[in-house]
């Protein structure tokens, strides 16, 4: 086999002492690539809006961005003249690095950081060579792992034995094509091959805004982020709304609240607006007027009254909340059904199915957990709230409050504030 040395492989050798870096993020993406023509390139191009914004967020400059059929390319080294003109690779950042920032945007399920080489076999065994080199130690066993896509006169299966025998020559280690200690792979596409060793997993989903508004019911607890993120998983743009108890609760709990609606921002890779609904006036009002086992269903049905006042207000299409089918009393399937009764508006349970070990793994992978809790959450839950409750009951106890008046007044109050890059 004649292997050939590519210009751009002796530009990356002098560079970088010999050994060849990484000077591309490869960006994987899955769902997208199921829409149809016109709709994949929007949801390309709000997801490669997302990967710059994330970036930047984080300090790390690249010298471009380009889009081929299934990919996505962050370029981190640029090539630059040197003193005589000859062209030398800049190195803008660090590729590992940039993998990991965009494999937490919404929408990418994976990310590698890979050395680029002309789409020739020769010129890719000669960069996986390299990498053998540098990454198998003696008495390890390797493997090719090699997809080809665009018009080649060789197959996959020629790329790899091909590639495989420069490493085996250059490292003298063993094949092995089930459980190799080490994995080198070769994505041949029509103008590059890329030759990479490492995956950073990505969060998947939808890119952030695709699927419209939602307004997001966020306490300071930890099941509603939970349920706000994946809901922004799913390309939803996510409208915090947060019910300040007041007197009936610690002040931890909004400052927890506070620190929830940040982090889903941190996630977004966008600017998000938030509301701050002051809610003790309503829920004295529901104390005072309605029976006290009913208070949480009829205090659930104003918040989402209100949640969906805001919604009607940000064109938004849904509301959000962290309900789990029979986690705790106020939230079994009778109650369920008799809070969202007659209220004509699309209302989504996410972790309807989860439960509390499932909930709380969730919130520690995406940083919403936290241990301190407040001393007090709600001091108007009742001894003995109803467990299953009627729509006649709840019909009987919201005539003897002023719905529309308590909606239209907490609504009025509410403070709404944006959360962009200004404001980190």
């Amino acid at each position: 086999m004649r292997c050939l040395v590519t210009a751009r492989d002796s530009i990356l050798h002098t560079a970088h002492n010999k050994h060849a870096q990484c000077d591309v993020v490869i960006v994987r993406y899955d769902e997208i690539a199921l829409k149809s023509p016109p709709v994949r390139r929007r949801f390309e191009r709000t997801l490669v809006h997302r990967i710059k914004t994330a970036l930047k967020r984080h300090g790390m400059t690249y010298s471009g961005i380009t889009v081929e059929w299934g990919r996505i390319f962050v370029h981190t080294v640029g090539e630059d003249k040197g003193e005589e003109g000859a062209a030398v690779a800049a190195v803008v950042a660090d590729a590992a690095e940039v993998a990991d920032v965009v494999a937490r945007v919404f929408g990418v399920v994976s990310a590698s950081p890979a050395i680029t080489t002309d789409a020739t076999i020769e010129a890719a065994a000669v960069t996986a060579a390299e990498i053998g080199k540098d990454t198998i130690r003696g008495g390890e066993t390797f493997a090719i792992r090699a997809s080809r896509a665009g018009t080649h006169d060789f197959t996959s299966v020629d790329l790899a034995r091909d590639c495989g025998s420069l490493v085996c020559e250059r490292t003298s280690a063993g094949v092995d094509l089930t459980n190799p200690d080490r994995e080198i792979f070769i994505d041949m596409r029509e103008k590059h091959a890329y030759v990479y060793t490492k995956h950073a997993a990505g969060v998947g989903g939808l890119p952030y805004g695709t699927q419209g508004a939602m307004i997001a019911l966020v306490s300071g607890g930890i099941d509603s982020a939970v349920a706000a993120w994946l809901m922004m998983g799913r390309g939803t743009e996510v409208i915090p709304v947060y019910f300040d108890l007041e007197e009936f609760t610690d002040p931890l709990s909004s400052e927890n609240a506070e620190r929830n609606i940040n982090r889903l921002w941190k996630w977004s890779y966008s600017d998000m607006t938030s509301y701050r609904v002051p809610y003790g006036a309503c829920l004295r009002e529901i104390r005072n007027r309605c029976e006290s086992r009913m208070t949480c269903v009829i205090c659930k049905r104003m918040m989402y009254r209100i949640g969906i006042a805001i919604a009607e207000k940000e064109d938004a299409h849904g509301v959000i909340t962290g309900c789990s089918l029979g986690q705790v009393a106020s939230q079994t399937a009778s109650n369920l059904f008799a809070e969202m009764y007659g209220l004509d508006f699309p209302i989504y349970h996410p972790l309807i199915g989860m439960g509390k070990r499932e909930i709380i793994d969730r919130a520690i992978a995406i940083g919403t957990f936290r241990f301190e809790k407040p001393k007090i959450e709600c001091s108007a839950v009742p001894e003995h709230p109803k467990t299953a409750a009627t729509v006649s009951a709840v019909l009987k106890n919201e005539a003897r409050i002023d719905v529309a008046g308590i909606v239209s007044d907490s609504v009025s109050r509410s403070q709404r504030r944006t959360l962009c890059e200004s404001s980190a």
